[in-house]
């Protein structure tokens, strides 16, 4: 009495089914998983892989003025520091004496300031007197002009 075996394509076939998805899986899951190991040790070294950083050293040092003139840029003239007395400007006048007034100044294109005669403008600059329509600027209150100021010409 032979006993009847299943043949071997017929066992193949039906754990074929369930083999092959299972070995599919199996692999995909270790291709996901040293993906995200190799991700997070870049991440947590914060460096990149070796070779972009070898390739990032290998590159030539680059004249950038040589570049811009050669693509036609004009030369950058430096910009000439503003005079000193650019900075100040004018607003009114009270005189009030030898000792006594008052200027509106404006420093550097910021609003006026009204200043006492004596008061500390800018940069150690000091209101030395203020008489009709212009005053002056010194060091000290009792020493040589650095700088007289006029209000503008009325329009």
């Amino acid at each position: 009495m032979f006993s009847q075996r299943p043949s071997f394509t017929n066992v193949f076939s039906a754990s074929s089914r369930v083999v092959l998805p299972a070995a599919s899986l199996l692999v995909w899951g270790a291709v996901a998983f040293s993906a995200v190991t190799w991700g997070l040790r870049w991440s947590a070294t914060g460096a990149a892989p070796s070779n972009a950083t070898a390739a990032a050293q290998a590159l030539p040092e680059v004249d950038v003025s040589a570049a811009a003139r050669s693509l036609g840029a004009a030369p950058v003239q430096a910009a000439a520091a503003p005079t000193l007395a650019s900075r100040f400007q004018l607003q009114g006048v009270m005189a009030g004496g030898p000792d006594a007034g008052a200027a509106l100044i404006s420093v550097d294109g910021k609003p006026a300031k009204p200043y006492r005669v004596g008061a500390a403008v800018a940069d150690g600059l000091v209101l030395q007197f203020a008489q009709g329509r212009r005053v002056s600027l010194g060091m000290a209150l009792d020493g040589p002009q650095a700088l007289v100021l006029e209000l503008p010409a009325k329009k």
